[in-house]
């Protein structure tokens, strides 16, 4: 049997640090605490602990993860990722995923959704497609999402029209023309598309 000893609060939240036979164990959640009416000088076996500390890590885990999609919205592998550089173990971070997942908080579709039709008239379709996929979304959802929402406006016209933005008002000199091939590549246009392009604006005259 282990007692409790020690419930010290941590500031102003809802955690304390918990203290077993004198020892800290480690930080509990208020609300797991409340779930089990605990309290000090109460005495349980290893087990019981054993199982609170997997319910607490489930708990927080969880909870980082909401409060993480809360801010901005994940694709599960970006939350996994989130949830690692957190320092949560694998199986809370599965759990914590798949409860997410249940709910609708996580949901690649929709992340794919989302994404091309924020920058569908600012990045390629390849582009697009390679940012996706470095999310962590499914080759197949994307593509499916990619052609279902991008419009009949072929690539050459949104090279010519992304080109156009950025070389108004701007010099037609070597400097600009490089910056400008970085700035069209990194929008994932190819190399021929963006010196069409560029020649098309500036008429040569570079």
């Amino acid at each position: 049997m282990k007692q409790i000893t020690e419930l010290k609060k941590i500031g102003k939240g809802e955690r304390y640090k918990l203290f077993l036979d004198e020892e800290f164990v480690g930080i509990y959640e208020a609300e797991i605490l409340a779930r089990h009416c605990l309290k000090t000088g109460q005495s349980f076996d290893e087990k019981f602990f054993d199982a609170l500390a997997i319910e607490n890590g489930d708990y927080a885990c969880f909870n980082r993860g909401l409060n993480a999609i809360e801010k901005s919205m994940k694709t599960k592998k970006m939350l996994r990722d989130y949830l690692r550089e957190k320092g949560y173990p694998i199986s809370c971070i599965d759990r914590a995923c798949e409860k997410l997942e249940e709910y609708g908080y996580i949901n690649d579709e929709n992340f794919c959704e989302s994404y091309i039709h924020s920058y569908k008239h600012q990045k390629s379709k390849r582009k697009l497609k390679y940012d996706l996929l470095s999310k962590g979304a499914k080759e197949d959802i994307i593509d499916c999402k990619l052609d279902e929402i991008l419009d009949e406006e072929s690539e050459d016209e949104k090279c010519l029209r992304v080109a156009d933005k950025y070389l108004r008002n701007k010099e037609f000199d070597l400097k600009t023309k490089q910056k400008f091939y970085n700035h069209m590549a990194g929008k994932g246009f190819e190399f021929g598309q963006i010196a069409k392009v560029w020649e098309k604006i500036t008429n040569g005259r570079d």
